[in-house]
């Protein structure tokens, strides 16, 4: 987690549309643990993306089409999807976010890393799309693209550039893997765009004979867009498998629980992230006199001490072991 983060700013500033769309996705859906102006930056980085995608996406068709640029317009169709995929993060959110119930006790927050994974994927298939698109292009005769287009990517990468730099600031303040991956997939919107203008810029000064130029440069950031799309699924893939989190975590969990009176050792623990929290379970040992009382006492202590450190953690459930003992035997 960041210790800076950045300014929320005053909620009436942002957009009137933007307001309405958070505010309605926000009310009921957060568990009394949930921060509320957490909930809301993510809903308001994703939707801030999607409004911004929508525009550049139909800029850049109309540019393509009458600029005779294919890039272009293979460039405003990963828009597109890059909007689809906003739409499966902001869904992503809200449903993690949504308190536990009867079916889910253990609360949403798997949905997170799941639409993490599935924008992760789509990357993988848009650079794959691209690739194949861009090596077939290049034994197909095509006429080079016009002047103008190169001036509006040029543009469109500024954009998305800040677009991924906000986008991935707000999805590391609030430690959100798919506010994060929605971050990565307009950094490679940018990066798209950039090889379609390195290509162009050299269709233009080649001219007739290096048309090609553009599809070249589109199979590399299909290649860029792919290593991101991986390292994006690997961690959102982690926390589907329950994968243990940092181990440097456990530590200051078992040392936080040893340190409470009563608790003789941490014979095991166990961390596991859901969404935007933490769930644990461990052994401890107690004296093994201790009435069941006084040891159910401890517990709670454990678990109380462990929440109070560490606000990230929703929830601890504790065993209680004798000391001396492991698996029911006493120990040598």
């Amino acid at each position: 987690m960041h210790s800076k983060q950045p300014s929320l700013g005053n909620v009436r500033r942002w957009p009137a549309l933007a307001r309405f769309a958070v505010s309605q996705a926000v009310r009921g859906c957060f568990t009394p643990r949930v921060s509320k102006v957490r909930l809301q930056r993510s809903l308001r980085a994703t939707f801030i993306g999607m409004a911004v995608n929508a525009l550049l996406a139909a800029g850049k068709l109309v540019a393509g089409v009458l600029g005779h640029s294919q890039a272009l317009v293979a460039d405003a169709v990963e828009s597109f999807a890059d909007i689809l995929s906003s739409l499966i993060v902001w869904r992503g959110i809200v449903v993690a976010a949504a308190p536990a119930d009867e079916d889910h006790p253990y609360g949403h927050g798997k949905a997170e890393p799941l639409a993490a994974a599935v924008v992760s994927t789509m990357l993988l298939l848009a650079a794959a799309g691209i690739a194949l698109k861009s090596l077939q292009s290049i034994f197909t005769p095509h006429p080079g693209p016009r002047a103008f287009t190169l001036a509006v990517l040029i543009g469109v990468v500024m954009i998305k550039e800040a677009l991924f730099r906000f986008v991935l600031s707000e999805g590391r303040s609030v430690d959100s893997a798919p506010v994060k991956s929605d971050a990565w997939h307009h950094r490679s919107d940018a990066i798209t765009s950039f090889a379609a203008a390195v290509g162009i810029s050299v269709a233009l000064l080649g001219g007739p004979g290096w048309e090609i130029a553009d599809e070249v440069a589109a199979v590399f950031a299909a290649g860029i867009i792919a290593f991101n799309g991986w390292q994006l699924l690997r961690p959102a893939m982690a926390e589907l498998m329950d994968t243990m989190p940092d181990p440097a975590l456990n530590k200051q969990i078992c040392e936080l629980s040893v340190a409470v009176a009563g608790v003789h050792a941490v014979e095991k623990c166990i961390v596991r992230k859901m969404g935007y929290y933490l769930f644990v379970d461990m052994h401890v040992e107690v004296d093994p006199q201790m009435s069941v009382a006084d040891a159910h006492l401890i517990a709670h202590r454990v678990k109380d001490e462990v929440r109070r450190q560490l606000p990230a953690v929703y929830d601890v459930l504790v065993h209680i072991e004798p000391a001396g003992f492991r698996g029911g035997n006493r120990r040598p």
